[in-house]
């Protein structure tokens, strides 16, 4: 079941934010950002390719996946690991801090905003400075994410 963002952003938008990253705005890599970033479904490559083919039908899957990467390197989108069963990495342009949590069956979710904060916010700062006198390197970003079972009556 695919779910839309509350509020879409518009092209125009997208567009900047893509020449801010250095990123060529060309028609399939807006079309391709935009329909990534018009979901909460945290789609593969593959889904994403389907949903930007209904309306760039010559849009090929290796130029999904080489925005994708593109995006994903100019910090545009999030990549989720395969979780459960699935083997194909999920994608979200949500780049905000926030928890994700993955059912058994590979679908990723979004933490409410509430929660994800109060998660977040519970990690101990001792043990964030251990972890960088233990690596020599600085904690710039922590992220979470949860597997969880559904409910299945809510499922």
């Amino acid at each position: 079941m695919e779910h839309s963002r509350s509020a879409q952003p518009e092209a125009s938008a997208l567009t900047d934010q893509l020449r801010r990253a250095g990123l060529k705005p060309t028609r399939q890599r807006a079309a391709i950002y935009a329909a990534l970033a018009s979901t909460d479904s945290h789609p593969t490559a593959v889904e994403l390719h389907e949903m930007v083919q209904q309306f760039e039908p010559s849009l090929s899957l290796a130029t999904v996946y080489n925005t994708l990467d593109a995006l994903t390197g100019a910090s545009l989108c999030q990549k989720l690991p395969p979780t459960g069963p699935e083997t194909a990495w999920r994608y979200d342009a949500d780049t905000s801090e926030h928890v994700h949590a993955a059912t058994p069956a590979g679908r990723w979710i979004d933490l409410p905003a509430r929660l994800s904060q109060r998660l977040l916010d519970s990690l101990d700062p001792e043990i964030l400075s251990e972890i960088e006198r233990a690596t020599g390197s600085k904690v710039l970003r922590a992220t979470v994410q949860l597997t969880i079972e559904p409910d299945t009556e809510r499922e």
